[in-house]
């Protein structure tokens, strides 16, 4: 099979070269994106969630909140198993996140990272990404306590699943502050990892595995996410063991977790995967100024076409 083919004429033409003189495109590299395919992919994802409903993000918050209680699950019981074996307890771990991502729950890291890099396009307003960002992570918060408080008060767990659980909140409020917050900065930078990855694959079956493989080093070794976080120290919370308080467990545990995720996501998408993006600009669609960009609740349209540059005074047409 070549490269070449022919022109309108009738003529051969040459088959288009990359800078090392390579062949630019063809059957020998047709099934890979292009950093710049994955990063207009990834800019057409975000575009989606920015515009979804309030009402939307908040059932599927919930939804994913909820889901990520199979997470503990998996986890509590592996860890029940194997107390002494961290590699064969998180092995269930990413059971709760292969149903919210392939499902395409609204979970906060994996769903409100993306919208980072149209912020900087300058195609959504910061108070834009910020809503997103606060709905989901309140759904989340919600749907994981939901979960949590039926498993704390039923029989669900095994006695030894339960004092495995309680274990994974205990153990966090052991480590320092800097530590928990480090420990998930590296979390947070997988599943950003796993953002641009997961657009990267062409087949259900390649996602599943990528999911797999990240989450199960999250837990493996022993980093952070901050709505199985919450899943962990709400479970501890509402069961019935001498407990520090809420308060406490807030800021010594969940409040480093969501901070380090954070950053970790936001740092690999900005200075990252946006960095070493070509084409970071879109002459064909009407950027938001900087003051747009700050203040306004401007972005979140569609991606299949694109937007025209609207001149001033003049009327926007579909």
């Amino acid at each position: 099979m070549s490269d070449e083919g022919t022109d309108q004429e009738g003529q051969i033409r040459e088959p288009d070269r990359a800078a090392s003189g390579a062949p630019a495109a063809g059957w020998a590299i047709g099934d890979r994106f292009s950093t710049t395919e994955i990063f207009q992919r990834l800019l057409a994802s975000a575009d989606e969630e920015v515009a979804t409903g309030t009402t939307e993000l908040l059932f599927s918050g919930v939804a994913a909140g909820f889901a990520i209680v199979l997470t503990f699950v998996g986890h509590a019981v592996g860890s029940a198993l194997f107390p002494n074996n961290g590699f064969l307890a998180a092995i269930l771990y990413p059971l709760g996140f292969v149903y919210i991502i392939l499902g395409r729950y609204q979970l906060y890291t994996e769903n409100t990272l993306p919208p980072v890099a149209l912020v900087l396009a300058r195609l959504a307003s910061l108070p834009l990404l910020l809503r997103v960002w606060g709905i989901v992570l309140f759904a989340n918060v919600i749907g994981a306590g939901l979960g949590a408080f039926i498993l704390a008060n039923s029989h669900v767990l095994s006695t030894t699943a339960m004092h495995a659980g309680a274990e994974f909140t205990r153990s966090g409020l052991e480590h320092a502050w800097w530590d928990v917050f480090f420990k998930a900065l590296f979390a947070g930078w997988l599943v950003a990892g796993v953002v641009w990855l997961s657009i990267a694959a062409q087949d259900t079956i390649a996602r599943l595995l990528l999911i797999y493989s990240v989450f199960y080093m999250i837990a493996a070794a022993e980093l952070y996410h901050v709505v199985t976080t919450a899943a962990d120290a709400l479970f501890f919370v509402f069961l019935d063991v001498p407990s520090p308080g809420l308060f406490v467990v807030f800021y010594e545990f969940w409040l480093p977790v969501l901070l380090g995720n954070t950053v970790g996501g936001v740092f690999l998408v900005a200075l990252v995967n946006y960095g070493q993006t070509e084409q970071r600009r879109f002459p064909e669609v009407r950027e938001l100024s900087a003051r747009e960009v700050l203040f306004s609740w401007k972005g979140g349209r569609s991606h299949t076409t694109p937007r025209p540059y609207v001149e001033e005074n003049e009327p926007e047409t579909d």
